[in-house]
């Protein structure tokens, strides 16, 4: 989805959790969520959004009129289905900007008082969560800027022969290719960067170090992670990483290597820099295949566990 404008409704606070919400003119956000409401805290479930047009579709099926905050929202929006966003969007304000944490959340029934009162509710579906990037006042309606996460992934192909002509680099290409479909299947946009260059310890680590100043979400070198005498990488992204999540490489090398020994020849490494993944596969192209099929299983999971989004 593109950028959209979003009107506010109704803001709307209670003092205690699972419980109907009511209306103010404006709120103060601060960087533990809505001043004075219940949900406010350091945690990932600051702020609740809900949209009126998901009211008006489940007022129809309550047969009755559904009140601003009686779902317990604390924004009700018109005018975007705030549910169809995801993790990592955000919305911005004139003062203020929310991030996306959750979609929808558990029901807790006929121990909840809304529940109670409406007989159902429709935040298990489509309510939202949020938490505060930037504190502030926001007003009755007033204007959001719905805008979705953009991931932005970094790729480095070790390569003399590459970086001099001599062959066509085959990986990079195809990582880039195989990571805008991952994405574009997981409904996020994608921007991919990539270069080429010899297996040079110094331009290895000048692209690491550019790449972590740039903030990119995934960095991925291809090549260089064997046991010959180029093979550089393993030692410098270990240098360069923060930490490092050797059980994916391990589980890849043990898959792969049980059908071909020689893949357990690979030093390729993982890890985290900053809030940057990194991961350093092998050469080949079958090797990209191989490696991404397994990395792209828990890549999602990662970026929430680096932002802190508790997704259990």
């Amino acid at each position: 989805m593109t950028n959209s404008k979003i009107i506010i409704k109704s803001l709307n606070i209670s003092e205690k959790k699972g419980t109907i919400k009511t209306p103010r003119k404006e709120i103060t956000l601060t960087p533990l969520g809505i001043e004075g409401d219940a949900h406010a805290g350091k945690w990932h479930r600051q702020v609740s959004l809900l949209a009126e047009e998901s009211i008006v579709r489940f007022q129809a099926e309550l047969g009755r009129k559904i009140n601003f905050g009686e779902f317990a929202e604390n924004i009700t929006t018109f005018g975007f289905d705030v549910h169809k966003t995801k993790p990592f969007d955000r919305f911005l304000s004139a003062e203020t900007e929310m991030e996306v944490t959750q979609i929808g959340k558990e029901c807790h029934g006929t121990n909840c008082e809304i529940f109670q009162q409406t007989g159902n509710c429709v935040m298990p579906k489509e309510g939202i969560f949020c938490r505060v990037i930037k504190p502030g006042k926001l007003r009755e309606n007033e204007e959001l800027t719905y805008i979705p996460k953009v991931f932005r992934i970094k790729v480095i192909t070790l390569s003399d022969r590459a970086a001099a002509g001599i062959y066509a680099d085959k990986s990079g290409p195809l990582i880039e290719k195989l990571t805008k479909d991952w994405f574009k299947n997981q409904q996020y946009l994608c921007e991919t960067s990539r270069v080429v260059i010899p297996d040079e310890k110094e331009q290895l680590e000048k692209e690491l170090q550019q790449a972590a100043a740039q903030n990119f979400d995934v960095i991925y070198t291809t090549g260089s992670t064997g046991i010959g005498p180029r093979d550089i990488a393993p030692e410098i992204i270990k240098r360069f990483i923060d930490l490092e999540i050797p059980g994916i490489m391990d589980h890849i090398r043990l898959k792969y290597g049980a059908e071909k020994p020689s893949v357990l020849l690979s030093r390729s490494v993982a890890g985290v820099k900053n809030k940057s993944l990194v991961f350093a596969l092998p050469g080949s192209t079958k090797a990209v295949n191989e490696y991404l099929t397994e990395i792209h299983k828990i890549l999602m999971h990662s970026f929430l566990m680096l932002h802190e989004i508790d997704s259990h």
